[in-house]
């Protein structure tokens, strides 16, 4: 295991939009990089433009949806790396159908990848944030926990639970100076209208480095 000082960031589910915008932010502040996806060819292009910058990266395939193969994902990673300090949590899965219609396994998965996979993640890295007494959890939520979508409504129910999960790491890991928050992200990632990812990775960081009675489990960009 390489020591290195400053920040260890794990992102799940790293893309080119909003995964590496927050890689990008860290990595300006010195933190080491971890990214966990999918698609090899994806991340090794994350990754190479990361290093490009002079970013310490590692990287590890994994689909979301398989536990093991999520769980051996962090530990590829903190064996490049060390202990996370960091996790961002940004998976989630389309599922088109209304909930009188859709097929309770496509249901399923995507609650799966949706608020599964982000116990399994938080799993991962919060005996070390207990250990060092510090730690940040950052949960990406989305409106439609709020108001979802009954063409959509698998998305709806995933985010629901993922905010209702973070809630409850708050008031767990409070305490032990771990930091959980979910970040409701009240528009688009993609399209015309699409927010800005490097000033929600702006908010990220602002996040993580804010002192400690400033902590809430929940918060919405852009800001009220």
């Amino acid at each position: 295991m390489t020591e290195i000082d400053g920040d260890v960031v794990v992102i799940v589910a790293a893309g080119p939009g909003l995964g590496l915008a927050v890689a990008r932010r860290f990595a300006r502040e010195g933190a080491s990089i971890g990214l966990i996806a999918r698609a090899t060819d994806r991340l090794d292009e994350l990754a190479g433009e990361l290093r490009a910058n002079g970013t310490t990266v590692a990287t590890a395939t994994s689909d979301v949806a398989d536990p093991v193969a999520l769980r051996e994902a962090f530990g590829v990673l903190h064996d490049l790396l060390g202990d996370p300090t960091v996790l961002v949590f940004n998976a989630s899965e389309y599922v088109e159908g209304r909930p009188a219609e859709v097929s309770y396994d496509a249901f399923m998965h995507g609650v799966y990848v949706g608020v599964g996979a982000a116990l399994v993640s938080v799993q991962e890295v919060v005996p070390n944030m207990r250990s060092a007494g510090r730690g940040t959890l950052l949960l990406t939520g989305s409106v439609a926990a709020e108001k979802p979508s009954v063409s959509a409504a698998t998305v709806g129910v995933a985010k629901a639970a993922l905010r209702n999960l973070g809630l409850s790491l708050h008031s767990e890991l409070a305490p032990d100076g771990i930091q959980a928050v979910t970040v409701t992200i009240r528009g688009v990632l993609q399209g015309p209208k699409a927010l800005d990812v490097d000033e929600i990775a702006d908010y990220y960081w602002a996040l993580h480095s804010q002192p400690r009675e400033s902590w809430a489990p929940e918060m919405s960009f852009p800001p009220p």
